[in-house]
């Protein structure tokens, strides 16, 4: 295996990530079959199928299972090599990679981009997926920081807030919860809701109310994209639980609304997250105290009122629910 290249091994880490080669030549910038030449190369460096193929679909074999986990280590560590290099040469070069949940997809990217402006040498990189597969990206040192509405408490972490985080029903305008309110919470067993997946920091953050509020869904319809789901509540299908922070564009244009719930929004806060395991690199350093120090201005500026964005009515605190 004395041939075998970073590159091969990169490109079979991906693959073995997303078990798709179509989404880790997007991931690569390769093309697929660039990808399957990459992993055909490796497959003979070492000897063994490391994938099996059916079709579209890909899999990993018992020997694919082993190898990853040492391709993984492999790149780690020259991930702490490179960041180690990166301290002696300062904050102006190296790589960062950022992981998020999607939900942070509305503003992360934005704030990524000021920070550019300050250090345009750095070569960034986002990784989008929901709260678990953030988890694994950590642990694996795929990621410099992850950032996310739920720290984890599995692995060994530094969460730091940075900004509040409404969450809370969004309804199409002309929906029965539209009108009048506060409604009481129980009022939303007789809808139809769309959330979020299982894994999903969103769906988790709803369970927790419907169980502290005693509501238990009669229907609801799982989908794993944001956009989706706000698609199918202004077409009709149901209401939802997002964060608020996904849907300005459509409270300021009359699309949605944000009905008046009781205990809604529930407010959260955004995270800064880094394993403890691995020291961060001097660009992984700095973002986070950039974003520290400026995450909670800049939703504020681009939302509205911190915790609640233009368009959502706010609580009332003292009105009776009903």
């Amino acid at each position: 295996m004395k041939n075998i290249t970073l590159r091969q091994l990169r490109v079979f880490s991906a693959a073995a990530r997303h078990l798709n080669f179509g989404k880790a030549a997007q991931e690569m910038h390769l093309t697929p079959p660039a990808v399957s030449i990459q992993i055909r190369e490796l497959e003979s460096q070492v000897g063994l199928p490391l994938f099996e193929r059916q079709g579209k679909s890909v899999s990993l074999t018992l020997s694919g299972e082993y190898f990853v986990v040492y391709a993984r280590k492999i790149l780690a560590m020259l991930k702490d090599a490179e960041d180690a290099m990166a301290r002696l040469r300062g904050v102006k070069a190296g790589r960062l990679t950022i992981g998020m949940v999607s939900t942070a997809q509305y503003f992360v990217p934005r704030l990524l981009a000021r920070f550019h402006e300050d250090y345009p040498s750095l070569d960034l990189r986002l990784s989008v997926g929901n709260r678990e597969q953030l988890f694994n990206h950590l642990h694996n040192s795929e990621i410099d920081l992850a950032i996310m509405g739920r720290p984890p408490k599995e692995v060994d972490t530094r969460a730091e807030p940075f900004a509040v985080h409404p969450m809370g029903v969004v309804a199409p305008p002309d929906h029965p919860l539209a009108r009048g309110g506060p409604h009481r919470a129980e009022r939303l067993a007789q809808f139809n809701f769309i959330v979020r997946e299982p894994g999903s920091g969103t769906r988790a953050t709803f369970e927790e109310y419907l169980q502290r509020h005693h509501v238990e869904l009669q229907t609801w319809t799982e989908m794993q994209s944001n956009e989706s789901i706000k698609q199918a509540v202004m077409a009709g299908m149901g209401i939802s639980f997002l964060s608020l922070h996904t849907v300005g564009l459509e409270l300021r244009d009359g699309l949605l609304v944000v009905p008046r719930i009781e205990g809604m929004p529930v407010l959260r806060r955004w995270y800064a997250v880094n394993s403890q395991a691995k020291l961060l690199s001097p660009a992984a350093e700095t973002f986070r105290n950039f974003i520290l120090e400026h995450g909670e201005a800049f939703l504020a500026e681009t939302f509205g009122v911190p915790g609640m964005p233009p368009g959502a009515a706010a609580p009332a605190a003292s009105a009776t629910a009903t």
